[in-house]
């Protein structure tokens, strides 16, 4: 699923393409995607709206209109194209905003898992604040992220990749941001001493702002409005499995963790031996 990097990288995208453009039309074939309201309060609710702006909350595209906004999380396999609406339709197109100019902004799902929703401004700061901070914010200090961390009792993976607790981290970047402070993800927040804290705080911002300048992992589906991006071509432990691991030269281990793909080096990555618990044990050896 596309991550902060890459839903950032298709807000910059899609903002000069759009901005200024008066909705005439909204439309869907598949009225499961809309979030709120109802599908008719979705479709009534957009027409003569002019957008104003586009930004990223989260994992979700944030289109701000002249009054209240719509907001698109694309998912797994959705992808958004601006194209004159003469085109003709893809079938796996499941979503379009038609603008007065003739253009029309189409959302494509091969999987039918984009979410799409239309709110006002007060239904819109309520939905958006279920989300924790954004790491990239000036606002979020090395304090702000050794509170929340010191008032969870969490692993790490399962903390980073939870949008309570941080705003837009997913599989790829928790794991990536792990290496690179040389914590297991198995190793639980309430352990970590100040000089842990402070790695992976610094890792995990410089990771993101270096995925976004590189607009973003080209991995499976995902792609922005300008083409695919190219962060994948830097990765150190995700999908790398079996391969050498770029500071150490062993190779790469994976397991599963709930549902997701763990990537990590069990040299660089050490668990301490306190926290070789039998859950961890277990989880590891399945992953061998």
């Amino acid at each position: 699923m596309p991550e902060l990097p890459e839903v950032e990288t298709m807000a910059r995208e899609l903002a000069p393409l759009v901005i200024g453009a008066e909705i005439v039309e909204a439309w869907t074939d598949w009225p499961p995607a809309v979030r709120h309201p109802d599908v008719a309060g979705y479709l009534a609710a957009l027409p003569g709206r002019r957008i104003e702006a586009v930004r990223r909350r989260a994992k979700w595209l944030v289109v701000d209109l002249d009054e209240g906004a719509f907001i698109i999380q694309v998912k797994m396999t959705g992808q958004l194209s601006v194209v004159p609406a003469t085109t003709p339709l893809d079938p796996y197109v499941h979503a379009t905003w038609t603008f007065r100019d003739g253009r029309q902004l189409r959302l494509r799902d091969v999987r039918k898992f984009a979410r799409i929703g239309a709110y006002d401004d007060a239904a819109l700061a309520e939905t958006l604040a279920l989300h924790g901070p954004e790491p990239l914010d000036p606002a979020f200090t090395l304090a702000v992220f050794r509170s929340l961390l010191r008032s969870r009792r969490a692993r790490l993976k399962p903390l980073l990749v939870d949008q309570a607790f941080l705003a837009g981290v997913g599989n790829i970047y928790a794991d990536e941001s792990l290496w690179r402070a040389r914590l297991h993800p198995l190793r639980h927040a309430r352990t970590l001493r100040p000089a842990h804290e402070r790695r992976l705080y610094l890792a995990l911002r410089a990771l993101l702002a270096e995925a976004i300048e590189r607009r973003g992992s080209s991995i499976d589906d995902y792609t922005a409005p300008e083409g695919d991006g190219e962060m994948q071509e830097h990765l150190d432990v995700y999908q790398r499995t079996g391969q050498p691991c770029h500071r150490c030269g062993r190779p790469i281990r994976r397991f599963v963790l709930g549902t997701r793909g763990t990537h990590f080096c069990s040299w660089c990555q050490r668990l301490p031996a306190g926290q070789r618990d039998a859950a961890a044990r277990r989880l590891l050896r399945a992953g061998r």
